[in-house]
């Protein structure tokens, strides 16, 4: 249900896919500050969902329009149903105005060993399609039912993985590096329809997905040591950026990745 009062003179709009947790919830909670209506896509247990739903109570608290759904994001059909239903829910000369890719579904598996099992063709798609294709997928999905505002950005989340190699990071490695071509090119082809495509590479940052990966706390002290200013990235930092790339003087920003980690990489 949209409320009219919150309405009338804002129509900006922001869709998250992932937006429960970690990177995507920091950036719903940033933009629905700054007066975006806010759509959140997520997948999460019934278990979860109190703690999550305390979180979205944040977020309402703005004064702005809310919607979440707790519907799988890669699932086609379901997808073409929540875009249909957004097409509903917004009044007329609304539009979406910024789309927020952060899901982080995939496989940490090794590609050897002894005691574990073996990353495979199927772990490999499925990450691959999970944190990049489905990028493209809604992002052309969108605007085939012409949600997109004039002006609109799309932003992404990558890590330093992109480049690096960590042991069972394989294939969340090949997922970013996907990720950072097809915005590439969604930045090249979609221009004309005034889309503004980025990635954002965070450092480190202790979320949930992050601790899922193994060795973790070593790449997390390793982090601290190279980082010259001896803290990890938060999300809330990674938010700011997003919001600073939302912003009308980052128009000219696109087909880039940008990093927000206080100086990790240059060592």
């Amino acid at each position: 249900m949209v409320n009219s009062e919150f309405s009338s003179n804002n129509k900006k709009w922001a869709l998250i896919l992932g937006g429960s947790s970690g990177l995507g919830l920091a950036t719903a909670k940033k933009l629905a500050q700054h007066g975006y209506h806010i759509i959140v896509v997520h997948r999460d247990r019934k278990s979860s969902l109190q703690g999550i739903e305390d979180s979205f109570k944040g977020i309402i608290s703005n004064k702005i329009n809310f919607k979440n759904y707790n519907v799988d994001a890669l699932n086609p059909d379901k997808r073409k149903g929540m875009i249909a239903d957004i097409t509903q829910l917004l009044p007329a000369g609304h539009k979406i105005k910024v789309l927020v890719h952060s899901i982080a579904k995939g496989n940490l598996k090794p590609m050897q060993s002894k005691t574990e099992r073996e990353l495979d063709n199927q772990d490999l798609l499925l990450t691959i399609n999970a944190m990049a294709v489905s990028l493209y997928d809604w992002t052309k999905e969108l605007i085939n039912a012409n949600l997109f505002s004039e002006d609109a950005r799309i932003i992404s989340f990558t890590s330093e993985g992109n480049v690096k190699a960590w042991p069972s990071y394989g294939a969340v490695s090949a997922a970013k590096a996907t990720l950072e071509s097809l915005t590439r090119n969604i930045a090249l082809e979609f221009a004309p329809l005034g889309i503004k495509a980025n990635c954002i590479q965070a450092g480190v940052t202790e979320t949930t997905s992050f601790k899922m990966i193994p060795n973790s706390d070593g790449i997390k002290e390793s982090a601290l040591k190279r980082n010259p200013n001896e803290r990890l990235t938060t999300p809330d930092d990674v938010a700011n950026v997003v919001y600073l790339l939302c912003m009308d003087e980052a128009k000219w920003i696109t087909g880039t990745v940008i990093k927000v980690d206080g100086g990790e990489s240059l060592r």
